[in-house]
């Protein structure tokens, strides 16, 4: 199962900040000689603004193919946790070991914040944990402020929350697993230097990440796998079936899945074919039993093509309730006096 988080009670305690510049390009790193002052009035918005951007993303995991006490993220991690007195000092490591791991030419410089934060709950346990965020671009606003009784407009440039590029956020939890790690990467997912470079993490194989594959597996299949020729209604038709599946069982089991979906044995050798050639992100099979997570699987069943697109400019959107109804309401067929296809949808009345 998957480990539930709540930020609900979180409060930030430190923050250190960094200037990243590109060693490419001759640009230099900077670190704060000091911890950032902020009053308790800021607390509170701060906060939020380090926690926000990991809402309802993947689950990674710190990973070293020998020893997790060869990881550089790892001990610095380990320490802070241990000795938060020595933040400052290992925060600065942070920002040097992302530093020196800007070897691509499009990495941008950036401002970085590195924050300690407590009071998390990781499935009701106290936690800490480690925020680290990159803006590589500022955003200009607007201030009306009160200058001697009358009103003056000033403008700034500053870090938008909402639009940060990059961050992870470490929690303090199952540190022999690599520990709790959230992360996104907005604009380098080219060089994968964030999560495989800077971060060294790979996703957790929960039930969560393998609902997620193999629910996005079987929508990929319906719109790549299936033969050319098949007509878009049935392609749907599989694929809205699938995530039928997913939506009536509390757990995956491949062949049952294969019996009661696919059915017919051609699809069948297809799918098999199909998934055979179909990784993770690590290049590892896709896993064939797990307990369902019905919300991941309904998100990606939201990717299903449910459009039939005609040289005619028609164009017909498909729904679940059709899927169960298409032989019934549907026909297809060819006019020979036309010399066209044609489509013949049966209706009752319009909506």
């Amino acid at each position: 199962m998957s480990a539930k988080v709540n930020f609900n009670k979180a409060s930030l305690a430190h923050v250190s900040l960094a200037k990243i510049g590109n060693p490419l390009r001759g640009e230099s790193l900077k670190t704060s000689k000091d911890l950032c002052k902020f009053g308790e009035k800021d607390k509170e918005i701060l906060t939020l603004a380090f926690l926000k951007p990991f809402k309802n993303l993947e689950r990674y995991q710190f990973h070293h193919t020998s020893s997790l006490d060869l990881h550089e993220m790892h001990s610095y991690c380990n320490t802070i946790f241990d000795q938060e007195e020595r933040f400052l000092t290992y925060s600065r490591k942070i920002a040097r070991h992302l530093y020196d791991k800007t070897k691509h030419p499009n990495i941008k410089s950036g401002d970085l914040c590195v924050a300690f934060i407590n009071d998390l709950q990781v499935d009701g346990e106290i936690c800490s944990a480690i925020s680290v965020v990159k803006s590589e671009s500022l955003t200009p606003f607007l201030e009306i402020s009160d200058n001697d009784g009358d009103l003056q407009l000033t403008t700034h440039n500053g870090i938008y929350p909402d639009k940060i590029d990059k961050g992870c956020l470490i929690i303090n939890h199952n540190k022999e697993g690599g520990y709790l790690v959230y992360t996104f990467d907005k604009g380098g997912a080219d060089t994968n230097f964030w999560v495989r470079d800077f971060l060294g993490a790979r996703a957790q194989k929960d039930d969560e990440f393998k609902t997620k594959k193999y629910a996005e597996m079987c929508v990929a299949f319906a719109d790549e796998g299936l033969p050319e020729d098949m007509p878009q209604e049935d392609k749907y038709r599989v694929a809205n079936d699938a995530m039928q599946y997913f939506a009536e069982k509390e757990k995956f089991d491949e062949k049952h899945f294969q019996e009661e979906v696919l059915k017919e044995p051609a699809i069948v050798e297809k799918f098999s074919s199909y998934k055979d050639n179909y990784k993770d992100e690590d290049g590892e099979p896709i896993a064939a039993e797990f307990e369902i997570n019905k919300q991941v699987a309904k998100k990606a069943g939201s990717k299903i093509k449910a459009n039939l697109k005609l040289d005619t400019g028609v164009i017909l959107k498909f729904t679940p309730d059709f899927a169960e109804r298409e032989s019934e309401v549907m026909e297809r067929g060819y006019d020979e006096k036309m010399e066209m296809k044609y489509v013949k949808v049966y209706y009752h009345e319009e909506l």
